[in-house]
């Protein structure tokens, strides 16, 4: 699917991988909807990009009617959607038990709501939409990019509920792709390593360059715009579907 012209729905699009994701399509011709809850980072992006080319739409991932809203707003000003980029997503830290106390039920339920029940709840959303457009020359109608993490193979210890959640992201990919095959939609997904993003953007110098020496090759920690340089390159190649492809310089996460 050429770029030029698409129209995309970026989740978690006003910050980090999902900001790349939105500036590179942008750059390549195509028009984005920013689905977050940071609004002033989200209209910050969209003057940045400019206002003819991009959308902010305040949104909860995990609300049915915030993303029905998000997309119908988004089919309004642009006439339909092509592309879904999934990056919304939260963490948390903590352990099975700890200090002799469990896992806090409703931590490992909220991450697993925002990021597995969220995805899943603007797939399914879009999909629908997308199973409505005409389909280019390769029989395409849409394309689906989910973000996992390395996590979802390599947990460390406390990331049970993240692991968990990128897991099903992961599990979930070749499913939904033949669901969605005869309506010519292909699902993928990103399981990115260590990247340099907003999550480590208070972490002194010193220490990013000690987690980046953990990577095999290159030593350092990811770029956002080499997440969305792997987006476009699924979005352009129609052959890529139904699978998870890991970003991570073959990092594989010790315990902890």
């Amino acid at each position: 699917m050429k770029i030029n012209g698409i129209v995309a729905v970026v989740t978690g699009g006003a910050s980090g991988l999902g900001e790349a994701a939105v500036e590179t399509i942008v750059e390549n011709g195509g028009y984005a909807a920013i689905l977050d809850l940071q609004e002033e980072r989200g209209a910050a992006l969209v003057e940045k990009v400019g206002s003819d080319r991009a959308l902010f739409i305040k949104t909860n991932v995990t609300n049915e009617e915030d993303v029905a809203n998000a997309v119908n707003q988004t089919i309004e000003k642009f006439g339909a959607i092509h592309v879904l980029v999934n990056c919304a997503g939260i963490g948390v830290a903590e352990k099975t038990v700890s200090k002799d106390k469990p896992h806090d039920l409703a931590s490992f339920t909220r991450v697993i709501q925002v990021n597995l029940i969220g995805t899943f709840n603007v797939i399914r959303l879009v999909a629908e939409k997308m199973t409505q457009n005409s389909p280019n020359e390769e029989g395409e109608r849409g394309v689906i990019i989910n973000t996992a993490s390395v996590a979802a193979f390599d947990g460390q210890m406390g990331q049970a509920a993240y692991s968990a959640s990128k897991g099903g992201i992961v599990g979930m990919t070749l499913p939904i792709a033949r669901d969605l095959s005869r309506h010519g939609i292909r699902v993928l997904t990103i399981a990115p390593g260590l990247m340099d993003t907003p999550l480590f953007a208070g972490a002194p110098e010193k220490v990013k360059q000690a987690l980046g020496a953990m990577v095999p090759f290159p030593p350092r920690l990811g770029r956002s715009s080499e997440y969305a340089h792997l987006a476009k390159c699924i979005i352009e190649n129609p052959m890529l579907n139904g699978e998870t492809i890991r970003l991570d310089g073959a990092i594989r996460m010790q315990p902890k």
